[in-house]
Parts: C-alpha cells; sequence; structure tokens
C-alpha cells in the first residue's frame, strides 16, 4: 500500500523535503523573502474577500498562501527527529498567525462596509466547523503529504491549498475582531486550527511510513511524545466540533417538529432555527394567531438530552410572490 502512495521511484530525497520545507535551508534570505511577502499579500486578498462577500477572491488567496509550508514542516521536524526545524516552523506558524489576523482587524476598520459583513456567506461558512470540516481536513491534508513526498503530483498542491483553507479562516478571525465579535472569530480560529492539526498529523504519518525517519534513526520515544501532544491538540480541536455538528442535526430535527406544530395553522412557516448558549430560537412567520407552545416545547425537550430554553421569534406576515401576466 506504502509503495502505491509513494513509489520509489518517485520518492522525494530527504534533502529535498528539506530544501522544500524548511526555510533555513539553502537561500534562506530569498526563501524568507518570498514567504512573507506571499503570506501578507494573501492576508490582503483574503480579507478584502471576506469583507465583500467574493468566493473567487478568497479562493486566490487560498492558493497564493505560502503557509502550509512550515505546517509541513513541522510534520518532517516530527518524522525525522529534529527539534529545532520543529520549533523555528511553529514560530512561523505563529508570526504568521498574528500578521493575518492583525491585517484582518485593520482591513475590519477601513475597507468600506456597506453590508453587515459578520452575516455573509464567507463568514458565516467558516465560524460554526463541524466533524465533517475535520474530516475533510484530514482526508486533504493525506493528498498534501503525498504530494510534497512525489515528484509526479506536485500539480495538485494548489488543488490542496484550495482545500485546507488556511489563510480565509485567520482573515475571518481578525475581520471578526475589528468588528467586535469575538465569538465568531473563536469559531473560525477553531477552523484554522483543526486544518493546521490534521495536515500536521497526516504529514508526519505520511513520512514516518514512507522511511524519511530511518534515515536520521529519529528517537521512537520522541515520536511517541510528538503523537501524544497531537492527539491531544486533535481531542481539543473536535470537541467543538462535535458540539457544532450536535447542534446543527438538533436545529433541523426541531426544524421538522416546528413545521409539524404548525401545520393546522394556514400561512404559518418556519423560517429559521438556531442556537443561542443553550437557548434554542425558531423564527416563525405567520398569521397573528399560534398554537400552544406546550406541544413544540415537548417535542424540542425529546429531541434535545437536556431542557433546553425556547423561544419562539414571531413575525406576523405572509410571502407574497409575484405572478408574471402573459
Amino acid at each position: 500500500m506504502l509503495e502505491a502512495l509513494v513509489p520509489g521511484t518517485q520518492r522525494r530525497s530527504l534533502a529535498e523535503l528539506d530544501e522544500r520545507l524548511d526555510l533555513s535551508v539553502g537561500d534562506r534570505q530569498a526563501k524568507r523573502s518570498a514567504f512573507w511577502t506571499m503570506l501578507a499579500l494573501s492576508a490582503i486578498i483574503a480579507v478584502a474577500g471576506v469583507v465583500s462577500d467574493s468566493t473567487a477572491t478568497v479562493i486566490g488567496a487560498m492558493i497564493v498562501a505560502p503557509l502550509s509550508t512550515p505546517i509541513l514542516g513541522v510534520g518532517l521536524g516530527i518524522a525525522v527527529g529534529r527539534g529545532p526545524l520543529i520549533t523555528r516552523s511553529l514560530a512561523r506558524i505563529v508570526a504568521g498567525i498574528v500578521l493575518v489576523v492583525v491585517l484582518g482587524v485593520i482591513f475590519a476598520q477601513i475597507l468600506p462596509n456597506p453590508g453587515n459583513v459578520l452575516a455573509n456567506s464567507q463568514v458565516l461558512g467558516r465560524t460554526s466547523p463541524t466533524l465533517m470540516d475535520l474530516t475533510a481536513a484530514l482526508a486533504t491534508g493525506l493528498v498534501g503529504a503525498i504530494a510534497v513526498t512525489r515528484r509526479d503530483v506536485g500539480d495538485v498542491l494548489p488543488g490542496v491549498a484550495i482545500a485546507i483553507s488556511l489563510v480565509p479562516p485567520l482573515a475571518v478571525v481578525g475581520v471578526c475582531l475589528g468588528s467586535g465579535a469575538p465569538a465568531l472569530a473563536l469559531g473560525a480560529f477553531v477552523l484554522f486550527t483543526s486544518n493546521v492539526v490534521a495536515l500536521i498529523i497526516t504529514a508526519t504519518v505520511v513520512l514516518v511510513m514512507a522511511g524519511y525517519s530511518r534515515e536520521t534513526q529519529a528517537v521512537a520515544s520522541r515520536w511517541r511524545r510528538a503523537y501524544a501532544v497531537l492527539a491531544v491538540a486533535l481531542a481539543v480541536v473536535a470537541v467543538p466540533m462535535v458540539v457544532n455538528s450536535l447542534a446543527s442535526l438538533w436545529a433541523r430535527q426541531i426544524s421538522a417538529q416546528a413545521q409539524q406544530w404548525l401545520e393546522q395553522t394556514p400561512g404559518a412557516e418556519v423560517t429559521d432555527v438556531h442556537w443561542h448558549g443553550t437557548t434554542v430560537i425558531v423564527s416563525v412567520l405567520g398569521p397573528a394567531e399560534l398554537p400552544a407552545l406546550d406541544e413544540l416545547d415537548v417535542a424540542v425537550d425529546a429531541i434535545v438530552p437536556w431542557d433546553p430554553d425556547l423561544q419562539v421569534v414571531h413575525t406576523v406576515g405572509t410571502h407574497i410572490e409575484r405572478i408574471e401576466s402573459k
């Protein structure tokens, strides 16, 4: 199986990986200049795309962003037992996080924002990560790790950059902090952290399986300590993702129950169900009279393990559809 994933004829040498992933090897000044320049520009592109709610612009930022290089460098450092490489790569990751978030905060203050940036799709899509996001990150990290170890599949790396999504979540963190929404910023940072952890884990596993650790005679005890730290980090980021996944599932089930609760009220419909802490808020559009809340309250209690507070936001009205005359 390993030979199928990383054939010996296409396997990069350890020296080649050092050249690609360690900014302190080779032409250090040029590498570092390119890294920080491209990271700053990708951050600006990402923030502009988030604020303007432009998916195409955000995708451009994903392709430009070089942040995966030090992240894969951490995986290489763990696999071959090089503490200095891990330290240098982690330092660049932290500095990169600070750079992107600070730019996001600054540009959130100065860029024109005619709409509510906190309600656009670029923000909402990155502030409530679920287990599916973690699953996608692990699969994408596996692709990226295989691509970096094989000479013949380097062309897939732009696709990996788009799928793993490193700089846009950080841009959302900065924009949310600059817009006074720390809770949303935390959700976006969880998404970023989960992507980083997934990329490091998959890179480490692939590099160890591909035999790079044997070339440096890395100490197995170091692997075990590193794996323990990564396992804890994965568990920490998985907890809020599990919560978000369950909240999303419960919201869909409550929406179905609420619509059933409104069956005997012509013209009434559920327009939204969302959580605010431990309170579930059901938004309803319909006539002035609605059924008693007791039935819906019992249905919600049957779905959610605890007894959540239920709020119904009732908007009196109806949808009016325009009929085109022929």
